[in-house]
């Protein structure tokens, strides 16, 4: 017996539904704050860890402070949005960081549209080596793939950008 009440299953199930509720219903005067001097990131030009990234900031870009466009609420609203509509992986992103997981790039599967059809994301624990990681990604669209064949499935195409 603990000296608590409650297990690691319930922390985890806490930390995931307080992470669902964050992206059900961002704060969207907190959005605003938190991109006011982020750069855009299409703008970065360096981002070595080491020096401040060059490029163009969204307040410096668009002029939260209203130059009559309207332009910086105008983002803010669409990453607000954005947030709202999430997928909510919240229980698989707190269990993956509990166990220690790091994410890899995910895997999208254009098949109609402009929008993700299959999307795959792997985790693992960060000491396996690099090849194996790229090996068993590799092996993971190969068998995507494959499917997708038998199927008749004929994907545009296939994106491997976060």
């Amino acid at each position: 017996m603990t000296d608590h009440p409650y297990t690691d299953t319930d922390l985890r199930a806490e930390a995931a539904r307080q992470h669902a509720v964050l992206t059900e219903d961002p704060d969207f005067v907190g959005v605003g704050e938190q991109m006011e001097d982020r750069h855009i990131q299409s703008t970065v030009i360096d981002e070595d860890p080491d020096f401040a990234p060059e490029g163009a900031t969204w307040a410096g870009s668009l002029d939260p402070e209203g130059d009559g466009t309207d332009a910086y609420a105008e983002a803010q609203r669409k990453i607000h949005g954005l947030i709202q509509g999430a997928a909510d992986v919240s229980e698989w992103a707190v269990n993956l960081g509990a166990a220690g997981l790091t994410r890899t790039v995910s895997m999208g599967w254009y098949v109609t549209g402009s929008s993700w059809d299959l999307a795959v994301q792997i985790a693992h624990l960060p000491q396996i080596k690099p090849e194996v990681r790229d090996e068993i990604e590799s092996a993971v669209r190969r068998a995507v793939e494959r499917v997708f064949a038998e199927h008749g499935v004929k994907p545009r195409g296939l994106d491997t950008t976060a």
